[in-house]
């Protein structure tokens, strides 16, 4: 696991103590004293905070070495959700899910994300209504919104920046579309570092080193280093399908540059290149049906692009040295050939000490990857333990504001 610092014990505030428990860490008030240092009544009135708000539940009693058996703590998952989508051209994924990032209801769905955020905006809130209910919950259950949208995200800033395929996205701020109906934390990133965060948390939490890649109509990377996504200074990291790869003819990439990865390789690269053959097909997902079917002609575009793809992630595996990379989107369907491109060239370009543990894998989050990426990324903010404890210490003020105001009335 990437390394940690625990906090003296004076530091330890509820957020830790909450923290502990979420991870499974300590279930009980004596476990929280030994891993703390906290005193009896320190860790009891951090638990009782804890109780009040509803963060924690305490139950059926844990095994006792002798004595009366001490109550089980845990985390209250039920006490909130948050909601979480992510935007695609042509698939998108909309849930609401509880505060374990567990998904309690989903939904696919095509909004016009070309057409812009005060298109797809409105229906994003529509769809969060349905689900809400569905699920028996309301707005005021909603912690937190994450979004992951298609293309660069300046993460900081909460916006999107301009793109040939985006152009109406460009420099609009979503989050305060958003915060008008749930005024709550909103979180927006590019779609891919959300499929990178939702794999990780699903499958792969003992991982500090991962690269998620996906490989559909563009190319794009999220990369987890030492546990942590890797966005850069701007929220630029990971676009590797805007890298220029040899031999690629001079095909013109819509960043405006030429022979970039996902002009060549990219799912709408092999679709012309399949008519060119007089074959059509109607998207990605038929291709890479088509190539793991054993077409020949898909299968070949498949490898070839597993190729291009390798020659950039082989420079990516010397400079990151991972430890998995995990291939996923709509041509990954088509695993077989795109691993056996990506492998030779990855394994011939790599150094030796850099491949010797490399795994390359097909995702297993499957459609889901991104909106448990984008329920992680709003969780990992809300339920950090300065988060939860300035929420506890606005709780508090408001508490005894009412109280005041109650004495207040009673006295008048």
């Amino acid at each position: 696991m990437a390394p940690s610092t625990s906090p003296s014990a004076s530091a330890v505030s509820s957020g830790h103590v909450l923290q502990l428990i979420r991870t499974g860490e300590a279930t009980t008030r004596a476990e929280i004293g030994r891993l703390t240092g906290l005193s009896r009544p320190a860790v009891a009135l951090r638990i009782t905070e804890l109780l009040a708000c509803g963060l924690v539940t305490e139950g059926v009693p844990a095994p006792s070495s002798g004595g009366r058996p001490p109550g089980r703590l845990e985390f209250n998952a039920a006490s909130g959700v948050v909601l979480s989508a992510v935007l695609g051209m042509s698939r998108s994924q909309v849930a609401v899910c509880d505060l374990a990032g567990r998904v309690l209801a989903r939904t696919p769905g095509t909004p016009e994300v070309e057409h812009g955020p005060d298109t797809a905006v409105p229906w994003l809130l529509d769809t969060w209504a349905r689900l809400l209910e569905f699920c028996d919950r309301s707005a005021g259950d909603v912690r937190g919104v994450g979004l992951g949208l298609p293309g660069t995200v300046e993460f900081a800033a909460g916006r999107s920046v301009a793109s040939p395929v985006l152009t109406s996205w460009g420099g609009v701020e979503i989050g305060p579309m958003i915060t008008k109906h749930h005024p709550v934390p909103v979180l927006i990133d590019n779609d891919v570092n959300a499929m990178a965060l939702g794999e990780r948390g699903a499958h792969y939490r003992d991982v500090d080193d991962l690269v998620f890649v996906k490989v559909s109509t563009g190319i794009g990377a999220g990369i987890i280093s030492r546990g942590a996504l890797l966005r850069g200074s701007l929220g630029a990291a990971g676009e590797i399908g805007h890298i220029p790869v040899c031999g690629g003819g001079g095909t013109p990439c819509r960043c405006g540059n030429t022979d970039c990865l996902e002009a060549v390789a990219g799912g709408s690269a092999l679709i012309a290149r399949l008519a060119e053959q007089h074959r059509k097909v109607s998207g990605v997902g038929e291709l890479a049906a088509l190539a793991r079917d054993g077409d020949p002609a898909a299968v070949t575009l498949v490898r070839e692009a597993g190729r291009r793809i390798g020659e950039v992630l082989a420079g990516a595996v010397n400079l990151l040295n991972p430890a998995v990379i995990v291939l996923g989107g709509d041509l990954a369907r088509a695993y077989d050939p795109l691993l056996a491109g990506v492998r030779e060239i990855v394994f011939q370009r790599s150094t030796a000490l850099s491949t010797r543990r490399l795994q390359i894998l097909p995702s297993r989050a499957g459609a889901e990857v991104g909106i448990l990426g984008s329920a992680t990324m709003v969780l990992d903010r809300i339920l950090a333990p300065e988060a939860v404890d300035a929420a506890l210490a606005e709780a508090a003020a408001d508490r005894e504001t009412h109280t005041a105001a109650g004495g207040q009335a009673a006295i008048t």
